[in-house]
Formats: C-alpha cells, structure tokens, sequence
C-alpha cells in the first residue's frame, strides 16, 4: 500500500529552526510511509520499518506532533489519535507519555 502525497514535490523551504529542525513536517511524514495503515487504524500492526522510523522522529516529540499533524498527514488520511499510538504499539519504553499535541 502507498501513501498519496502529491504536494509534496518541492515541499517549502529548507529551514533550521522549525519544529523537525531543517526538514519540514511535511518531509519528514514521507519517511513514515511505512505507518500509513497503523496511523488510521489502532488495530493494524506496526511495522519494524515504522517503528525504526517513529523512534527517529519521537526522539523531538514536538516535530513528531507537527508531523502528525502536517498537510502530507492529512492528505494520507491519518488519524492523529491513533497515530500518536504507534510509539507505544511499538513497545517503546521511553515515549512522550501525557504529551498533548498541539498544546503548550
């Protein structure tokens, strides 16, 4: 299964401050394409592929947030409250437990 991202061809700009550092959300979420099924359902397994990449990007919670919710997400129909379930789907020990996307 693929995921369907067709803006992303030339996604923005290249910055060093923003959320995933010098990578967009939107760039990044194309490294999750292994997640796309899990993400919309919290029944589905996770993939080893999947969960190497959500250790990657989890290890900034504020740029896996931002991913989540990011234009690309939403374009491959992914469900930020099932998706914010993969880390622990994944059995990861150190996960940003009690942390609320998309609030300070």
């Amino acid at each position: 299964m693929s995921v369907h991202t067709p803006h992303l061809t030339g996604a923005g700009s290249v910055k060093g401050k923003g959320a995933c550092g010098r990578l967009s959300p939107d760039q990044e979420a194309v490294q999750l394409a292994p997640c796309a099924v899990a993400a919309r359902d919290g029944k589905a397994p996770v993939s080893k592929s999947c969960c190497l990449q959500v250790k990657r990007i989890g290890q900034n919670p504020r740029c896996l947030c931002a991913v989540l919710l990011s234009n690309a997400a939403k374009a491959a129909g992914v469900k930020p409250q099932v998706a914010i379930s993969i880390p622990k789907r994944c059995g990861f020990a150190h996960r940003p437990v009690g942390y609320k996307c998309g609030r300070k």
